[in-house]
């Protein structure tokens, strides 16, 4: 199984590569994106071997999208699909220390759709496209075991929660969520296009709500992320010899 990680920036593609025994090697894809790949033997299975790329493709919902299915599209013609696809990188944490990791039991886009005098209507509740996608069950409650994370939900906005009125909004419609970040329904999108199953991951790098960055623990978060792929790397191996567990969403 080959495996594609999408970020928003360098450093967190970086991150998620450092993870690796081996140096990255660029990978030129069409247009100006590069790609960065990793391949190591994990621990497991006799011989499993993770095939890992990583691209950062871009800051927000649409440029997550648009580099995703650039990298998918180009993996195809080339004879070598991806069998997983995750998003990855920082985000804010609801209520979570710095730091710590999330896996997605559903990633949402939390403002695609309508105001209302009655309040935000989801894009689903006005009868166009979907506004959650649902990674395999199985699959993210192992990822989240095997990288000590939560598993709850990760929304995805355009724009960063910056006060304490736009987070407690996002609380009310959102009451289990567990993160938020900018790109991963458009990694999502792209993905299930392609029939890929899609996971997303993200390390607490500040707290939803007022825009306090002397708060903000960046450094920490890349760490993180980089732990959270150390750790991932045995399951990834299993999964690619016996396959993903996709269980069911209750």
């Amino acid at each position: 199984m080959r495996v594609l990680v999408v970020t928003a920036v360098p450093p967190e593609r970086d991150a998620v590569t450092r993870a690796a025994p081996c140096a990255p090697q660029p990978v030129e894809l069409p247009g100006t994106a590069e790609l960065h790949r990793v391949v190591w033997t994990v621990p497991g299975p006799p011989g499993a071997e993770v095939e890992l790329d990583a691209l950062a493709a871009g800051v927000g919902p649409a440029a997550a999208a648009a580099g995703t299915a650039t990298a998918l599209t180009a993996a195809v013609l080339a004879g070598a699909p991806y069998g997983l696809v995750v998003s990855a990188g920082i985000g804010g944490g609801f209520g979570l220390a710095p730091g710590r990791a999330v896996v997605a039991s559903r990633i949402v886009a939390a403002d695609l759709g309508a105001e209302t005098a009655e309040g935000f209507l989801p894009v689903t509740e006005l009868g166009f496209g979907t506004s959650v996608h649902l990674p395999p069950a199985g699959a993210a409650g192992e990822l989240a075991g095997a990288v000590d994370g939560v598993l709850g939900p990760v929304l995805t906005l355009s724009t960063v929660t910056g006060t304490a009125q736009g987070a407690a909004e996002l609380v009310r419609r959102y009451p289990d969520a567990a993160a938020e970040a900018m790109e991963g329904f458009g990694v999502a999108e792209a993905a299930a296009g392609y029939g890929v199953p899609v996971l997303e991951v993200r390390t607490v790098s500040n707290a939803v709500g007022p825009r306090d960055r002397a708060a903000w623990r960046v450094p920490e978060a890349l760490s993180a992320l980089t732990g959270v792929f150390r750790a991932a790397a045995p399951l990834l191996g299993t999964w690619t010899t016996s396959g993903m567990p996709r269980g069911s969403h209750g």
